[in-house]
């Protein structure tokens, strides 16, 4: 596998099948954001660079967020890249490709994963996390034994402040606003596009991407 793009609505589990993906294939997964917070931490120049936008409250430029993707594609020995979530627009997807053709690392596929609506809400409305040892419920899907409490370590749970359902919904305005065109943009360029169901299990779901993805 080269390089894959994993698109799809905030809940639809991009991370969850990526993170499959990279234990399957050997591939580095790429999130921005990760990225982004990895070299904020480790105090790279570009990792300054973006702190100051971040710090600012403000969102970090696309040619930053570019360069980092590139620091991270020349600096990998892995076979194959998976996107996760990136790009997030055209303007990205169009700098994502000049930076791809430069590499020589073509792009293979685009995966959708779509999820219903009603279906993403209630993901990401519904999640707590604990604040002390990381694990997450969810109220409708996986609910903690004793309302509120971790069933780890019986700490209080938290929910994310853009997890209220209407955070979420707006959300998912974005997605469609910003992202959904991006289908358009890659058919358009001839890159195959697959649009795959994700409101199953995890591992249902990943069977299904495996089989598209060895087709």
């Amino acid at each position: 596998m080269r390089s894959l793009i994993l698109l799809g609505a905030p809940g639809a589990g991009k991370g969850t099948q990526g993170a499959l993906l990279t234990k399957r294939y050997g591939t580095r997964r790429i999130a921005t954001g990760d990225l982004l917070r990895d070299a904020v931490r480790r105090g790279t120049p570009l990792g300054q660079k973006a702190k100051g936008f971040l710090d600012a409250g403000e969102l970090v430029p696309d040619d930053v967020v570019l360069d980092l993707v590139r620091e991270v594609l020349a600096q990998s020995e892995r076979s194959g890249v998976v996107f996760d979530g990136f790009p997030r627009t055209l303007p990205q997807a169009e700098g994502l490709d000049r930076l791809l053709d430069e590499l020589d690392q073509p792009l293979e596929a685009v995966v959708v994963i779509e999820v219903p609506e009603d279906v993403l809400v209630q993901r990401l409305s519904g999640r707590r996390q604990c604040p002390h040892c990381g694990a997450v419920h969810n109220v409708y899907f996986t609910p903690p034994r004793q309302p509120g409490v971790c069933d780890r370590c019986g700490a209080n749970l938290a929910q994310r402040s853009d997890d209220d359902a209407a955070t979420v919904r707006r959300r998912l305005t974005v997605y469609r606003e910003q992202t959904e065109p991006l289908v358009a943009y890659y058919r358009r360029r001839g890159t195959p596009v697959h649009v795959l169901k994700g409101d199953g299990s995890a591992g249902d779901v990943h069977r299904d991407l495996v089989r598209i993805l060895e087709r």
